[in-house]
């Protein structure tokens, strides 16, 4: 079955009108190039056509290549041949006797903005959005984008452009150059028409965008901004080498010409396309987009979300306000309650300066913050709460507290309304303890800060409503987070999965090593700041309030160091005191700090553990593993239990929720990259020398058995017998 097209109608003034029609987005799939290509040739044949108008069915020119079609191909022949075919289209295109004009509405990104440069002219409406976003997937602009774009916009805008996977708006597009006109979407189809008649009629110039040379800098100034694109990308990701080839494209075609720079993309985005990198990025794309559509037991029940209307918020500190910034910003009416006027105040400066960072930005006018404001209410009790669909507790982690808020919840709130919780480690079961609500009572874990962080835990326990669950992931759609559904335990999915992070690394530096070559090899294999860093930034009082947690339900394998807690005697707690396991400076710089090495040999006295000659041999990448793989341990309990659905959501948690580098897929994708059997071995062996800390878990037991990736649906148990086997392997 042909997955996408395109259609054609000539009018009378010999214009051929070609829509590419695969909705919702228009993705160029193998069948629409195909289709494409036999139109454009048919209407070179055609006497009666003078021009041509490439357009989009619906309200989208072209979101790009249907990656789902191009996920499927498996050899370099397949993808060779597709790339032919790409190739000869674009110089039918190009070189054709008759002109083409792009008319734009919506998303023209990726192949879909690169068709239309090989157009003679583009032709917008103000709702255009433009953009080259293949490096997002790790690959380069493959139908020409690198050489193109800078003839059309410059050296500079144009690598901005495809070094961020960063879409510009049909304003900004048309002073650049690279639409000619902004017209109403009304006048779209007319405009195209009558400037593509133009150009036949010569009215207008002929104009060919792989030959334009007015808008390339001179060569000295070119190799200087291209030397300075290098710099940027190293330091935005040492790691990656596909944004270095594509400066390498486009450094090609202004050295030795358009030509050269297009054979040079060629065969570049053919080698990154199997690349590992490439395909990390691709199981990412279809993994986020799956969190929400794809919740066994949840989403295939046919259950359709309420609508919520308004929303409640107890807690104005930076979770609570990050969360009402978030609704706000997406039109939910939000109430915020306080428990006096001066912490009222502060959360709604909080919430007035996270606006105002945004029109700062330039990301919203002072119009837009005065109307998103408006939908903005503090009190001091809960006299408005009986008209709201959804509450959402924020306040600080005790137990108490929170039972207490929910008993008052139920009390002032509709008996329709969801009873959330922003808890990031208390079981929920005992937050509703004293309620009579279990029902309607689940978590709703956001990311500080919240309005920024991407992710979003959604938690259910045995006794919620699935009907609730749908509304949030609805509410979660709708003020544009990633949702996922998790079911109750300490910590979640990514909390509790990223508990073994801090403690490994704890544990490494007891038994001899260095705070910051630790966090250093885990900024090399790709985590933004390593698990001291990290420490700092959220705060000792978090740390040990969560450690608290994980210690009273998984005591059998938490790691029981006292660094922490002897820093935090002496008033070092992180970041915010200008003192943690480095010090900072009045603009929050980090730098190592000597003084903690008093504390170091402390906590090694008390722990009874001396430096360890072989551990301190180690380089970067086996401290990361050491670090890493026992949160990968984790993560297989977190699956083996049902605390996830299925393995590609963790991928996304930890992404989305830890920073964990998109290019490796995520931590049970970049697991499976490994494979379960050396990952138990590994731990095996840790476990042998070191203790149960690093014991592997069942899950992880049986596919290092089965040879199955840890992201397999689980299979029968394994019998001791086989256990034992493999672990006289390991």
């Amino acid at each position: 079955m042909a997955k996408g097209t395109t259609e054609m109608e000539v009018g009378s003034d010999g214009v051929a009108v070609i829509y590419i029609a695969n909705p919702p987005v228009n993705a160029l799939s193998i069948d629409v190039l195909f289709s494409l290509k036999g139109h454009y040739e048919e209407v070179l044949r055609r006497n009666d056509v003078k021009a041509i108008v490439l357009t989009g069915s619906g309200r989208s020119f072209s979101a790009g290549l249907d990656i789902s079609a191009f996920a499927d191909i498996r050899k370099p022949e397949q993808l060779k041949d597709h790339c032919i075919l790409i190739e000869a289209m674009t110089d039918i295109f190009e070189d054709a006797g008759k002109p083409s004009v792009a008319a734009i509405d919506g998303p023209a990104l990726g192949g879909g903005l690169e068709i239309s440069m090989v157009c003679q002219a583009r032709i917008s409406t103000p709702n255009a959005q433009l953009g080259l976003t293949e490096l997002q997937f790790g690959v380069i602009p493959g139908f020409g984008g690198t050489q193109r774009l800078p003839r059309l916009v410059g050296l500079t805008k144009a690598l901005e452009m495809m070094m961020l996977s960063k879409p510009i708006k049909a304003e900004e597009a048309h002073e650049l150059g690279l639409v000619d006109a902004v017209v109403s979407p009304n006048d779209l189809l007319n405009n195209a028409r009558r400037w593509a008649l133009d150009i036949y009629e010569s009215k207008r110039p002929w104009a060919r965008a792989l030959y334009k040379t007015d808008k390339l800098e001179s060569p000295d100034l070119a190799r200087e901004i291209l030397n300075s694109a290098r710099v940027q990308s190293r330091k935005r990701a040492a790691n990656l080498q596909y944004p270095f080839v594509c400066i390498d494209a486009v450094e090609e075609g202004i050295v030795s010409g358009p030509q050269a720079g297009l054979r040079k993309e060629a065969m570049a985005f053919q080698e990154l396309f199997f690349s590992d990198t490439c395909k990390s990025l691709i199981h990412v794309f279809f993994s986020q987009r799956a969190t929400s559509k794809q919740v066994p037991g949840i989403t295939d029940l046919g259950l359709m979300p309420r609508k919520v209307s308004n929303v409640a918020i107890v807690g104005g500190g930076l979770m609570g306000s990050g969360i009402a910034t978030a609704l706000i910003l997406s039109h939910y009416p939000v109430i915020l309650k306080e428990v006096n006027e001066e912490f009222l105040n502060a959360g709604i400066d909080r919430i007035k300066e996270n606006l105002q960072s945004r029109v700062r930005k330039g990301k919203m006018t002072k119009e837009k913050y005065d109307k998103t404001l408006s939908l903005l209410t503090g009190v001091l009790d809960y006299e408005k709460f009986k008209s709201v669909d959804l509450a959402i507790e924020t306040v600080v982690e005790n137990v108490k507290l929170k039972q207490q808020i929910f008993a008052e919840l139920e009390q002032h709130c509709p008996s329709h309304c969801i009873l959330a919780t922003n808890t990031s480690t208390i079981d929920l079961d005992l937050i509703g303890e004293k309620t009579n609500s279990q029902d309607r009572i689940v978590g709703t874990h956001f990311f500080a800060p919240a309005h920024i962080m991407p992710l979003l835990e959604i938690v259910h326990t045995p006794r919620a409503s699935l009907q609730a669950v749908v509304t949030l992931l609805d509410v979660g759609k709708k003020i544009k987070k990633t949702p996922i559904v998790v079911r109750n335990c300490t910590g979640f999915a990514v909390n509790r999965m990223f508990f073994p992070y801090t403690q490994a690394a704890l544990w490494l530096v007891d038994h001899g090593m260095d705070v910051y070559k630790i966090d250093q090899a885990c900024t090399e294999f790709g985590m933004p700041i390593g698990p001291f860093r990290m420490t700092d930034l959220v705060g000792f009082g978090v740390a040990l309030a969560t450690g608290m947690q994980h210690l009273e339900n998984f005591p059998e394998r938490v790691y029981k160091s006292m660094l922490i807690s002897l820093m935090t005697e002496d008033k070092r707690t992180g970041e915010a005191s200008q003192k943690g396991f480095y010090r900072y400076d009045s603009k929050r710089k980090a730098s190592p700090d000597p003084e903690i090495m008093n504390y170091l040999e402390e906590s090694r006295r008390i722990a009874g553990a001396t430096p360890d000659p072989e551990l301190l041999k180690l380089d970067n990448s086996a401290i990361a593993e050491m670090v890493l793989f026992p949160v990968i341990n984790e993560a297989c309990r977190v699956l083996g239990e049902g605390i996830a659905f299925k393995a590609s959501d963790l991928d996304i948690a930890s992404i989305f929720g830890m920073d964990f580098p998109p290019y490796r897929g995520g931590i049970m994708h970049w697991a499976d990259s490994i494979g379960a059997r050396r990952i138990c071995t590994m731990l095996s062996e840790w476990e042998m020398k070191y203790g149960q800390f690093f014991k592997p878990c069942s899950h992880l037991l049986e596919r290092a058995a089965e040879g199955l990736p840890l992201s397999a649906l689980a299979t029968k148990t394994m019998n001791n017998q086989a256990k034992d086997k493999l672990l006289g392997s390991c």
